[in-house]
């Protein structure tokens, strides 16, 4: 259930930040976090690898990054 919860208020911030034009790539992002929490890693790593070429230097770049290198240790 929190985990459930913690996903719906994740979802939700992004869901508002994408509405922000300087939150470039919210939408994928979103969708990336998404795919990671139903352990779809490959569709997630697709996703997280996009948004580090689309969007360099951004925040969701970072945040992608940061996900991406946890998926490729394997954690």
């Amino acid at each position: 259930m929190k985990t459930r919860l913690a996903i719906f208020l994740i979802l939700s911030l992004l869901s508002l930040a994408a509405c922000n034009s300087a939150n470039i790539g919210a939408q994928q992002l979103e969708t990336a976090l998404f795919e990671e929490k139903q352990n779809n890693r490959e569709h997630a790593t697709r996703l997280y690898e996009e948004i580090v070429s689309k969007y360099p230097g951004s925040p969701n770049a970072k945040i992608a990054q940061e996900h991406l290198d946890k998926l490729k240790a394997g954690k």
